[in-house]
């Protein structure tokens, strides 16, 4: 998997939005106590079951997998002038 520039800034951006898109749907409500990766591991099979991304390959499945997934997700979403995707 090829490293994308602001990752983490990404994966955290990718959460928020994702946790909107979540209760918007009607699909989870969050809490605070709830685990970064219980988030991204809901996040991402939400969106895998909406068909928003294509789901990882058996041997890349994990944490890892799942977050860079969720990343290019969101770089995908925002703006060419987003400052997060320079």
């Amino acid at each position: 998997m090829k490293k994308i520039k602001n990752e983490k800034e990404l994966l955290k951006e990718a959460i928020r939005v994702g946790m909107i898109y979540a209760e918007k749907r009607g699909a989870a409500e969050f809490d605070a106590s709830d685990s970064q990766q219980l988030k991204v591991e809901f996040l991402y099979k939400l969106l895998v079951h909406d068909k928003q991304i294509q789901p990882l390959a058996k041997d890349q499945m994990g944490d890892v997998g799942m977050r860079h997934k969720l990343a290019i997700w969101i770089s995908k979403l925002l703006p060419e002038d987003h400052p997060l995707k320079q």
